[in-house]
């Protein structure tokens, strides 16, 4: 797919972005020339994962920029102040948004001397650059990841962390993608991932189009192929990672790395150091979105649960360190002890 298909495109000041909402059956292109558009394309789902949401909010300040240019300089600041707030305000728990913009922001703070046709040249400058290093991070984090693959491995994988839900090649899918490049015969069982099945639409499509063998189970299919030794690992990706090694990732994630461990099977987390928060301690400390229940109640449109039912819709859920074999990052592999190695590369962020 990463020479294919681009999840997300910059093209003479409009973001062209895959409407991963409409997938796989419907292949349609969205173009933003507003900032909002963007913003409201982060908060549903038009573009999803953790990279990709951060790639996307730093071309929708640029499009913020573009709007207000015609502004007096401090008029022009007060806006772009909030569009990234607007953009701050869409998803609250995958790191790489806020991280995205705060890069963003300190361009623009560290400009602001400068003319605004300039300052709007150079922040679109530095989300060219967000967007050219998100793909080199995930080729590094696949060569890396790709060392722990072992010849006829049967992978498990859990929501969608492909090219998809980056700028391009993928985090999780990125290290699958690799040991199928270096021909190690690899086949892959992905979870569906409910309630907003990424694993079906997207992660089946992505691994279908590349010629991946893969075969989508539901989400609780996966301990009884555990259990039956039909699958050697698990990789996943993160939207989140905290100082001592604790992952927020897509609701399930939690379930899956339990049951791997208590089969012995590894389980690796697949994120840029960009996913890591350094500013907090554990997992109890991250944020958890709730999201509509009517991702529960229907799919495709169709209801599925009783009318009026209360629902529970938590987007993502957090497993402890201690289930996590080790995290595959663009600077390499980290094993516990998290506290310590975690932190080794806070410089490198």
């Amino acid at each position: 797919m990463s020479n294919k298909l681009k999840p997300i495109q910059w093209e003479n000041g409009v973001l062209k972005l895959i409407d991963q909402t409409r997938l796989p059956t419907e292949f349609i292109i969205n173009e933003y020339t507003d900032y909002i558009g963007a913003a409201k394309a982060i908060k549903d789902m038009i573009v999803r994962g953790a990279p990709a949401i951060g790639v996307t909010a730093a071309y929708g300040i640029v499009l913020g920029a573009r709007e207000f240019r015609d502004n007096s300089k401090e008029v022009f600041m007060q806006k772009m102040n909030e569009v990234c707030d607007v953009l701050r305000n869409t998803r609250p728990t995958a790191v790489n948004l806020f991280w995205a913009i705060d890069r963003m922001y300190a361009v623009l703070q560290n400009n602001e001397n400068k003319e605004v046709a300039d300052i709007i040249n150079i922040l679109e400058k530095e989300a060219n650059a967000i967007y050219n290093e998100d793909v080199e991070i995930n080729r590094a984090i696949g060569q890396f990841g790709n060392s722990l693959i072992h010849p006829g491995d049967i992978i498990l994988t859990h929501c969608n962390a492909g090219a998809l839900a980056t700028a391009d090649f993928g985090t999780a899918l990125g290290v699958i993608r690799a040991a199928h490049e270096a021909g190690k015969n690899i086949s892959v069982f992905a979870d569906e991932t409910r309630p907003f099945l990424q694993g079906a639409r997207l992660t089946a499509f992505e691994l279908q189009h590349e010629g991946i063998p893969v075969t989508l189970i539901t989400d609780n299919m996966a301990g009884h192929f555990m259990k039956q030794k039909k699958i050697n690992c698990v990789i996943v990706g993160a939207d989140r990672i905290t100082t001592n090694g604790d992952v927020a990732n897509k609701i399930g994630t939690y379930s899956v790395a339990v049951l791997a461990k208590e089969n012995n099977i590894p389980f690796y987390v697949a994120a840029p150091i960009s996913t890591i928060d350094f500013s907090l301690e554990d997992g109890e400390q991250i944020p958890i979105e709730e999201r509509n229940p009517q991702e529960v109640t229907h799919i495709a449109g169709v209801q599925i649960a009783p009318e009026g039912i209360k629902v529970a819709n938590p987007a993502f859920d957090v497993t402890p360190n201690k289930y996590v074999t080790a995290i595959i990052t663009e600077k390499g592999v980290i094993y516990p002890p998290y506290n310590e190695n975690i932190l080794k590369l806070k410089n490198e962020k």
